[in-house]
């Protein structure tokens, strides 16, 4: 039997499924982030480790048998140059797994996998790795891949140079539009009283106070799109165009990366993944109305596994194509 590692890395949490050669989930494990770009390599690896640790004593395999772990897929957020990949290749050589746990590892290097978490997501998404992936939570990014093997990717370019129709755009389209109706230069919306209420703040010149001198960064910003959507599902005008208009950015760009991928006859699958679809404002109904005018062929569907999933999957790929060559 084969057994892989599946794991998605990210600035929050490290996520590894311990899979079987037929696509079971034997174990799985949770550690903290292992973005080695901000934490350092050390950490990084310390996650890593502890995750695949958790993954197989959740496992409760027989200490009596040994598995061996033929090929692992990493799947993280930024890791795009040849020495991104190199260093994350040099850490999963020198993991330092405790000795009571029931494996083996025989990983050549060719049986290493070191993707971006974009991909994972694909194919975790959607079971294999043809189709597109519309990711929207706190930030925003499209990623696809075709029937040859062919990628493309729009967007992703982080909250100061792009994420549009991310979270965070929306909360900011929200907090600009509360503040320019607050100044008397902005049409009449619910959203000032609602971020005023929701930040406890006696009126909204104290957002200056909260965001800046506070120093909220993406993600807490980010946590307001939410307001932004319940207006927009009460119906304020103002809010629904800024859900409207996430909408399109999002449409866009998956136009683009269909364009490139694609050809009109074909069918495919495309997997929004993200906090941003789960909204009142009907973002996902809207979404899925915008595609369906320009890719009537395109199914979209909510994720089937989990990024991690995907990676494992990926392993598995990986190690069965070396082994036949």
């Amino acid at each position: 039997m084969t057994y892989v590692f599946g794991i998605d890395g990210g600035g929050t949490k490290t996520i590894c499924v311990l899979m079987d050669e037929n696509n079971v989930v034997l174990g799985r494990g949770e550690a903290g982030p292992s973005n080695y770009q901000t934490l350092g390599i050390e950490q990084a690896k310390e996650s890593i480790q502890l995750a695949i640790e958790r993954a197989v004593f959740s496992a409760n395999i027989d200490p009596n048998i040994n598995l061996k772990i033929e090929a692992i897929c990493l799947g993280l957020a930024g890791v795009g140059r040849a020495k991104d990949i190199e260093i994350v290749q040099f850490v999963v050589q020198n993991l330092e797994l405790a000795n009571t746990l029931p494996v083996t590892r025989s990983l050549l290097p060719r049986n290493i996998v070191i993707c971006s978490d974009c991909a994972i997501a694909l194919v975790g998404g959607t079971g294999h790795p043809v189709g597109i992936a519309v990711i929207a939570g706190t930030g925003s990014i499209v990623f696809g891949q075709n029937r040859q093997g062919e990628t493309k990717r729009v967007g992703g370019w982080g909250y100061i140079l792009g994420d549009e129709g991310s979270g965070y755009d929306i909360a900011v389209g929200g907090l600009q539009a509360a503040l320019k109706f607050y100044d008397g230069r902005g049409d009449v919306t619910a959203l000032a009283e609602k971020f005023q209420g929701h930040l406890g703040l006696n009126n909204l010149e104290e957002l200056v106070e909260v965001v800046y001198r506070r120093g909220w960064g993406v993600k807490e910003i980010a946590a307001l799109a939410p307001i932004v959507d319940r207006a927009a599902a009460e119906g304020d005008r103002v809010a629904d165009g800024i859900i409207d208009n996430a909408v399109a950015k999002l449409t866009f760009s998956t136009k683009i990366a269909i364009s490139a991928l694609f050809k009109p006859t074909e069918e495919f699958e495309i997997v929004t993944v993200g906090g941003v679809w789960g909204g009142d404002a009907n973002f996902r109904g809207r979404f899925e109305t915008a595609i369906g005018a320009i890719a009537p062929k395109a199914q979209l569907i909510s994720p089937r596994y989990e990024p991690a999933f995907g990676a494992a999957l990926l392993a598995l790929n990986c190690y069965t194509n070396t082994r036949q060559v």
